[in-house]
């Protein structure tokens, strides 16, 4: 769900396709693609795996576990995305903004690649500008209503975005000791992934 994080972190722009496909795709069809778009789907794989692995992030997920139990790792990336929006150390609110159109550039750029189910979310990402708004408290509990709809197993009125409001300090401090370190595994793992060339 984290969609922005993903996009942030990229490289090339095939890159940005690879980071958005990973969820739509299975396995033993990413070498279908070329280089850059595998390269961003490998990216993409990295980023989940040291996100979950990380300390602030097992952290974070207190805040939803109560409630949500094992998919309280859903609810702490949404909550990441809000934080990445709010951070102008990265981007200023003109950056973001131009992050944003680019990325929807480049999805549609390679629309060739996208499942129909993509293309059917892009098309409302695109609309409604979710990678910019997810600066927004309101966008948030869209999002994390979005995640609630979505499992199978949840309760669709469990008060998760409240638990968001009342507890936005801890998971911007989780926030705070996570990303840079998200930031420079990521530049590791592009690196690597040149040195394949």
């Amino acid at each position: 769900m984290n969609y922005l994080a993903h996009s942030f972190l990229t490289f090339r722009d095939g890159q940005i396709v690879g980071q958005f496909l990973e969820d739509f795709i299975r396995n033993k069809d990413r070498f279908s693609f070329p280089k850059d778009i595998q390269d961003g789907i490998t990216l993409h794989r990295a980023i989940d795996t040291f996100t979950d692995s990380h300390p602030a992030i097992h952290e974070a997920k207190k805040v939803f576990a109560p409630l949500v139990r094992l998919y309280a790792g859903a609810f702490v990336d949404v909550s990441m995305d809000y934080f990445v929006a709010n951070d102008l150390n990265l981007n200023s609110l003109a950056e973001w903004k131009a992050h944003s159109l680019h990325v929807y550039k480049i999805l549609n750029d390679h629309e060739k690649y996208l499942p129909e189910n993509f293309k059917r979310m892009l098309v409302r990402m695109e609309e409604d500008d979710w990678l910019y708004n997810y600066r927004e408290d309101k966008n948030i509990m869209f999002s994390m209503r979005n995640v609630l709809n979505k499992a199978k197993y949840l309760d669709k009125d469990i008060p998760v975005y409240e638990a968001f409001l009342e507890n936005k300090e801890i998971l911007q401090r989780r926030y705070d000791e996570f990303f840079p370190d998200l930031v420079e595994h990521a530049k590791g793992i592009n690196s690597l992934l040149q040195l394949e060339k």
